[in-house]
């Protein structure tokens, strides 16, 4: 295409804003409406990745697991119409889970906006709810702009997905490049200043609590709070518990680290909510998997809620004090003000609870006597193994939740997997990019026979792109999480949760990929240390008790101090 001297076309200006932007790696998909972007990336390809994803839903995974794992933005390429809505079940799981991704889409030509052409689809009407932002581009002039904007918003104050719709004829037009990056919008305040007043009337309360708890959320990764996090419980003594998405940001074994929250969480943490005089909860919104029933949650508790969004105060809990900013900020400046204390006596409350559960769970779930594997011995023999420095990746249900109990971890940002969207099928993508953000570190992805087979195709993507993922499938032939309410709370019905597997080892050495099944305990230590011995991607599939079951388990409707231990 000839261009005029001193311009360049749309499509390249949108690549050349990307390299503004520090982007290294790209997750799509390529189709006639993206085409003109898509062809002035080939001329990118030293400066630019591109990962082609075997699906667009598998792209906004990846890059979900690459911004998770970064902190930076992932970015994901999509064409219209069928392209664009695939893309929208992971902006939708990066929207709830606060993940920065800027999603850019192709559209039909400007004249043909609202007539149903081919492959049209209003991408930009269906995202507004799942977006932070969207915009739709129509002219070359507009796009520097649109991609400054798009990034600024995405990344700053409460993270999240935005998304560009740009036209075929703005990809094709011509514009004079000039980019300037983002730092101020008009009436968009990503971050409040944190109010001392406030601060200090949380220390106040602090001061004088006799059993406080902390709990803490991925607000505190996000903003890299995690070293403030542990000099203010440190300083105080309070026992800390996270949320899933909070997971890694305290050591495993730290020794006021006191478990996981909600539904499938520790013990402790759930029963001595409602013992806590005080609840301190910090980057985290209260998910009803946390709280279970709300009109019985934390009822002897004053509420401090930090927090960098003002539409979560009060959303669920109420609050007594509540301190707006970055968490980072408002840590440090909590902890300046409040008293060094100790709180043994109240520590070891959680301590006694624990050795409950380890008597009723987790003997059983990590040195079962039965002859059947169960899931929780296997999360614990890889665990031991990448001994807390791998990265887990994991996909949703009962592996997810077995592995957020008993996979340990020493840094940050070690931990990747869907929240509130609970989005099967998100681990494998997601572990794709995991291990591009992190190319020298072990990525495990924890996955179940179920949510593997939705994203199965993507085992090409990380063939073709030879990234060195070790899969770890627990294949009980059930849908495991369904299966098990069914088991406890519908009289074992087991309605259309029963699958007949392919031949897992045999797909994954179709795409090239080796891999080893497991059906004896003899036979796992070997399989497992093959598995992360190997130098590229590797199957390990694990035969699983198909009744093994997760506990302890908040029941739904139920309050935290109703957790059962066992059916």
């Amino acid at each position: 295409m000839n261009k005029s001297p001193g311009k360049i076309s749309g499509s390249e200006a949108v690549i050349l804003s990307l390299i503004e932007e520090g982007v290294d790696t790209i997750f799509g998909y390529p189709g006639g409406a993206i085409m003109p972007i898509y062809d002035a990336l080939y001329d990118y390809g030293s400066k630019i990745r591109h990962i082609l994803t075997r699906h667009e839903q598998g792209a906004a995974h990846a890059a979900e697991g690459f911004a998770k794992i970064t902190g930076r933005a992932g970015v994901c390429f999509a064409t219209s119409g069928p392209g664009a809505t695939n893309l929208m079940t992971g902006i939708a799981d990066a929207m709830i889970d606060s993940v920065p991704m800027v999603c850019i889409t192709g559209q039909v030509t400007s004249p043909l906006l609202g007539t149903d052409a081919f492959q049209e689809s209003d991408v930009i009407g269906m995202s507004i709810p799942v977006t932070k932002w969207n915009f739709q581009i129509t002219s070359p002039e507009e796009i520097p702009h649109a991609i400054a904007q798009a990034f600024f918003i995405a990344q700053t104050g409460r993270p999240g997905p935005v998304l560009l719709d740009i036209t075929k004829d703005a990809q094709f037009g011509e514009l004079n490049f000039e980019y300037k990056k983002c730092t101020k919008i008009r009436s968009y305040i990503p971050e409040i200043p944190v109010d001392p007043f406030k601060v200090k009337e949380a220390a106040e309360l602090i001061d004088q609590s006799k059993k406080p708890l902390l709990l803490f959320g991925q607000g505190v990764i996000i903003a890299k709070a995690e070293d403030e996090l542990r000099a203010f419980i440190e300083k105080t003594g309070i026992p800390a518990a996270w949320t899933l998405l909070g997971l890694s940001a305290l050591p495993t074994k730290h020794p006021l680290n006191v478990g996981m929250l909600g539904m499938h969480g520790n013990y402790g943490p759930n029963i001595k909510t409602n013992d806590a005089d005080l609840i301190i909860a910090v980057g985290m919104r209260f998910d009803d998997r946390v709280t279970g029933k709300v009109s019985d949650y934390a009822r002897k508790a004053k509420i401090i809620h930090l927090d960098i969004d003002p539409a979560e105060i009060n959303k669920i809990v109420k609050a007594d004090v509540a301190i707006l900013g970055d968490a980072s900020k408002s840590l440090k400046m909590l902890t300046g003000n409040v008293k060094s204390n100790s709180h043994d006596e109240w520590v070891k409350e959680f301590r006694e609870a624990d050795q409950v559960e380890y008597e009723k769970v987790i003997r059983k779930d990590l040195y079962p006597t039965k002859p059947g594997l169960t899931m929780g011995e296997v999360v614990k023999m890889v665990s031991g193994k990448t001994k807390g420095e791998a990265i887990l990746v994991t996909d949703v249900g009962q592996q997810q939740m077995i592995a957020a109990r008993y996979f340990g971890f020493n840094h940050s940002r070690s931990c990747v997997t869907s929240g509130g969207l609970g989005t099967m099928g998100y681990g494998l993508p997601a572990s794709m990019g995991a291990q591009i953000a992190a190319p020298g570190r072990t990525v495990v992805a924890m996955i179940g026979d179920g949510g593997f087979q939705m994203t199965i195709q993507e085992l090409g993507t990380i063939a073709q792109n030879k990234l060195p993922v070790k899969i770890v499938l627990l294949n009980n032939h059930f849908l495991g999480m369904v299966r098990q309410w069914q088991q406890l709370f519908f009289e074992k019905r087991y309605s259309f949760t029963g699958l007949t597997n392919p031949d897992f080892i045999t797909i994954a050495k179709g795409f090239g990929i080796p891999g080893i099944k497991v059906d004896n305990r003899e036979d796992l230590d070997e399989a497992a240390q093959t598995m992360l011995d190997h130098r590229g991607p590797f199957l390990l599939e694990v035969t699983i008790e198909k009744e093994d079951n997760v506990f302890p388990m908040v029941p739904a409707g139920a309050s935290v101090s109703e957790i059962m231990l066992e059916p």
